[in-house]
């Protein structure tokens, strides 16, 4: 987008000439938001989604895996696509799909219609979100990226929080149907904000007629090994603790898929005269720095916004309305601080800000290794308050360099590219917190275990205590026996419980303190020229 310049200089080349570029980033922001919330808003939904639908739990959980699947394979296709086509007209399709297969899956009448129309929305979201920072690339000049990703990365980083909270007080009040429904006014509105105030810029129409020109085609081939690879290892991940992994054939199956797709894309992208990755940008240490964390920032945002609400839901008793409000707070901190970390980012070098970000995260990781049974709602808000200050510190200077240095016909696969991997990154990260959680929670349950037995002082000496506590309340000597027993068997699991969401938490740590030396192997800035690494 071609916006003149304040001072009456040379206007940015690009942008709507008549459109404030402030405004353009608040209109994309609404649509990405609408778009990233569904990534978490049908999360604590699922067990009202199982029982309107009369389903499985497990069953359930494919609303989510078909919409990451989905998602992960259309950022790949929408760089071409957004510039063979338009990128507004792209985007405009897109945002209209988006609506209406969000207001289907509000109205399915049964889980394939569901998973269906699911699917859809997946596929019309993966267009929005790269298309929307190519859209905000072309609107600002470099100086200034900083303060417009701010605005994107709000939407971005705020959504996935606001999505537990916002689903579980619908599905509680109103009921699951809404949580889509709810999709429907917001498109109508985004959709008339984008129609009249975005326009496509001149060197993305000039790219356009070049290609028509030239008679370039869209890689099918490339597309569809990619998209398989992608595919296939969101099923892995997403399926793979259900599945019991290497255990059950499907798994197995979708591994090798997974693998051979990977292996017969890299000389096809390679010899490709206009593949669908342009595999050069994976050559670049510096892009590639800023897609691996990435992938670690989209594992600890994604990660925490499911197992926070699902701990505080099955340990503390909480509703799905109050476990997603526990992390409300930390989304108003985010959110403030996106404006500030915009401002920071002309200031002080990326590397620096990310460095201090994930160190920060890894901090609110480890204190989230605190759980006991008597912690208060306080704790769970103090904790994502933290997580809150980190995130934009990595978020917004990432996005920002992994732009520098690229040329502008690049932008659009790069955006893909980095929103590809937050995508398999938030899988990889649930993924991962499953497993430890799962494994770690069997491994706690039986060390506890070998303790309950008549031998142990300490377990002899509370089943008397629970045994004198059953019949002081009118229990039978028998029945307050096998009633403390029972209560010890629960204490054990829950303890076992507690223990493994610790484990998780300090996995979690980990991958935040990764992504410290990562970061500062990141060149550094020319801030005054706003692009580019420095000489």
């Amino acid at each position: 987008m071609a916006i003149a310049d304040a001072s009456g200089g040379a206007g940015r080349t690009g942008a709507a000439r008549a459109t404030n570029p402030w405004l353009v980033a608040v209109v994309v922001a609404v649509a990405v938001f609408m778009e990233v919330l569904d990534t978490t808003i049908a999360n604590v939904a699922l067990r009202y989604i199982s029982g309107g639908l009369a389903i499985s739990s497990d069953e359930a959980s494919w609303v989510v895996t078909t919409y990451l699947v989905s998602n992960a394979i259309a950022l790949i296709a929408s760089s071409f696509i957004a510039q063979r086509y338009g990128r507004k007209r792209f985007y405009l399709i897109c945002l209209a799909t988006f609506t209406i297969a969000s207001v289907m899956c509000g109205l399915a009448w049964d889980l394939p219609s569901l998973l269906i129309f699911r699917m859809i929305q997946g596929f019309a979201g993966g267009g929005m979100v790269p298309v929307s920072q190519s859209i905000l690339t072309d609107a600002f000049p470099p100086q200034k990226r900083g303060q417009a990703f701010a605005i994107f990365g709000v939407a971005v980083v705020v959504a996935p929080v606001i999505g537990p909270t916002l689903g579980g007080w619908l599905s509680d009040n109103l009921s699951w149907h809404w949580c889509f429904l709810i999709n429907g006014p917001v498109g109508v509105f985004a959709f008339a904000l984008v129609y009249f105030l975005v326009q496509e810029s001149d060197e993305a129409r000039k790219k356009r007629e070049d290609l028509r020109k030239q008679g370039i085609r869209f890689d099918i081939v490339g597309f569809a090994l990619i998209a398989t690879f992608l595919g296939a290892l969101e099923l892995v991940l997403d399926r793979g603790q259900t599945e019991d992994w290497f255990g059950s054939t499907f798994i197995i199956v979708t591994t090798a898929i997974c693998v051979a797709a990977l292996l017969i894309s890299i000389p096809w992208l390679l010899i490709k005269k206009n593949p669908v990755i342009d595999v050069t940008l994976l050559a670049r240490r510096q892009f590639v720095s800023c897609m691996i964390v990435m992938l670690a920032t989209g594992a600890i945002l994604i990660a925490t916004t499911q197992f926070v609400p699902q701990v505080l839901q099955e340990n503390y008793g909480y509703t799905a309305t109050w476990a997603g409000m526990a992390l409300s707070p930390g989304g108003l901190v985010t959110m403030t601080m996106m404006f500030i970390v915009g401002q920071l980012t002309s200031i002080f070098q990326p590397k620096y800000l990310i460095a201090i970000g994930a160190g920060i995260i890894a901090f609110a990781m480890y204190d989230m290794t605190r759980l006991s049974p008597d912690l208060n709602f306080g704790f769970f808000v103090t904790s994502r308050l933290y997580l809150g200050l980190g995130l934009p510190l990595i978020f917004i200077p990432i996005t920002a360099a992994s732009y520098y240095g690229l040329k502008p016909s690049q932008t659009d696969q790069a955006s893909a590219l980095i929103n590809a991997a937050r995508n398999t990154g938030g899988s990889i990260g649930v993924s991962i917190a499953s497993n430890v959680l799962a494994h770690r929670e069997q491994w706690h349950q039986s060390r506890l275990v070998e303790h309950v037995v008549p031998s142990d002082p300490a377990y002899v000496s509370t089943l008397h205590n629970l045994q004198s506590f059953f019949v002081g309340h009118g229990s039978s000597t028998a029945d307050a026996q096998s009633q403390a027993v029972g209560y010890i068997g629960q204490m054990v699991q829950q303890q076992a419980s507690y223990l493994a969401y610790i484990d998780v938490f300090h996995v979690l740590a980990i991958i935040s303190a990764c992504a410290i030396p990562l970061a500062l192997i990141l060149k550094k800035i020319d801030l005054k020229a706003g692009g580019g690494p420095a000489h």
